[in-house]
């Protein structure tokens, strides 16, 4: 709204002083003002803009991602990182234990160790704590200097740009560069996962406060588990959303709340459209996947599926002046269980250029309706309901985890008899059924293949726990300085 509206009308800048507040408040991130945001598209955009901006590092580089592959692009950005740590450059690297699992050599980590890259994994297991790998660092950040920061949603790996050679397409990602203010808290964050993960505190950076680069406005949301400031954040933006949601999202499983937000919102006249990946190398998913389509297209909430190679993307563009870009799911995983980093942008010049992009991307996707029996389909294998608005053209580990939890979605609504389940689910609970049938008659008839696992889970449980109040103990029973 323009300033003269604010000045002619002064309640409304109480009102935005509320909004301003909620939003905070909900995030657990303030708007930080004075900004430079820079769309960047894929890997032929983000990779060389973080290549560049590594080899001008002056001071430090902090680099945090799920997945580091031992590829040609891993390997190049390898030689980088080596190079400035060679100048004398601080070097940290902070990748997850166990997104680079198998994908990443000991020999790829211990080249950069050895050339002076500090390098740390997050969270391997521990004897002490049976459950505690199941927290990940799912950020993909890279900090240069206190001066530029990158949010994203790639990790770094050969399939974000793809094998032309092979006619593999590079998969579909959105980052977004970020110059200002904002990037002290891109490094704050940085800092606080990495000490947490056993590493010195890094020391401070050249610049304490950037100056302003730009008008934009924005919060960097930083989320470790069990704080689910985003989850709070994207139910209220659904909530206060006035003309348009535009989401992009690779492994939605939304849970009831934020469906029935977005539910809400598009009954209530809101242009809430979702973009989900079509193509997964586990076949089993795809079903899993559309099981939670059908209570949103009966509120009018329109879903579409990318035609290309993947869409790894977690954006989200509202009423035209609100964005989102960064590495957050929609699902449980992401909101309560993951360290996540979003950059939430409030700038009109900024969402127009990501609803540009989304209508783009729409130009490549096929959109989800259902035909006169309520059945599933893309448009064009069935008659429509309404129109389609736009023309057809003709995997992951994380994205078996949301088809998980879409299925026990679809089963809890099955035992609880909690919402009517369509056609669409009836595989799914029958499948599902003949499973526990068959695992029920294996475990009466050979029951210590149930006991044994059970006990060993119970043994090591138990004895984590015994040793962690023994460590609490001799902390509290240490004397304290004077």
């Amino acid at each position: 709204m323009a300033r003269q509206a604010f000045d002619e009308r002064p309640e409304l800048w109480r009102v935005r002083e509320l909004a301003d507040q909620a939003f905070s408040r909900a995030a657990g991130a303030p708007l930080i003002p004075g900004n430079s945001v820079r769309i960047l598209k894929d890997g032929r955009e983000n990779y060389p803009a973080w290549l560049e901006a590594i080899r001008a590092a002056r001071h430090h580089v902090h680099f945090e991602n799920y997945i580091f592959q031992d590829d040609a692009i891993g390997v190049e950005f390898a030689d980088a990182l080596i190079g400035k740590a060679r100048e004398g450059v601080a070097v940290r690297v902070l990748y997850d234990w166990f997104g680079s699992l198998g994908k990443a050599s000991r020999r790829y980590w211990n080249a950069l160790r050895s050339e002076g890259v500090l390098v740390h994994g997050y969270n391997p297991p521990q004897l002490d704590s049976p459950l505690g790998w199941l927290s990940r660092d799912h950020r993909k950040v890279l900090g240069v200097d206190g001066t530029v920061g990158f949010v994203t949603g790639m990790c770094v790996g050969s399939p974000w740009v793809g094998d032309p050679a092979k006619g593999v397409e590079p998969w579909r990602d959105t980052g977004v560069a970020i110059r200002g203010p904002a990037v002290v808290e891109i490094e704050r964050a940085f800092a606080r996962i990495w000490t947490q993960s056993g590493a010195p505190e890094p020391g401070p950076g050249p610049v304490e406060t950037p100056a302003e680069a730009g008008p934009a406005s924005l919060r960097i949301v930083a989320t470790e588990p069990a704080t689910a400031g985003l989850l709070r954040l994207d139910q209220l933006v659904a909530a206060v959303a006035r003309k348009s949601l535009w989401i992009s999202d690779a492994y939605y499983a939304g849970g009831a709340t934020y469906t029935q937000a977005l539910r809400a919102a598009a009954q209530d006249g809101v242009d809430v459209r979702l973009l989900f990946p079509n193509a997964t190398d586990v076949p089993l998913l795809k079903p899993l996947s559309r099981a939670g389509y059908r209570p949103l297209l009966e509120a009018g909430v329109r879903v579409f599926e990318w035609n290309g190679s993947m869409m790894h993307a977690k954006t989200a563009v509202a009423d035209g002046r609100w964005a989102r870009v960064g590495s957050t799911n929609l699902n449980i995983t992401s909101w309560l269980g993951n360290c996540e980093l979003d950059a939430v942008v409030e700038d009109e010049a900024f969402a127009a250029g990501m609803e540009a992009m989304y209508l783009e991307d729409l130009a490549n996707a096929t959109e989800i309706v259902l035909d006169r029996r309520r059945r599933l389909c893309p448009t064009g294998d069935c008659p429509p309901r309404r129109p389609a608005a736009f023309s057809r053209r003709s995997g992951s580990a994380r994205r078996a985890a949301a088809g998980a939890i879409r299925l026990g979605n679809t089963l809890g609504a099955a035992l609880a008899n909690r919402r009517v389940l369509g056609p669409i689910e009836a595989r799914l609970t029958t499948v599902a059924g003949l499973l526990l049938v068959v695992l029920a008659a294996v475990f009466a008839v050979f029951p210590r293949l149930l006991v044994y696992p059970l006990a060993a889970l119970g043994a090591w449980a138990g004895l984590s726990l015994l040793y962690r109040g023994y460590k609490l103990r001799r902390q509290g029973n240490r004397p304290t300085g004077s």
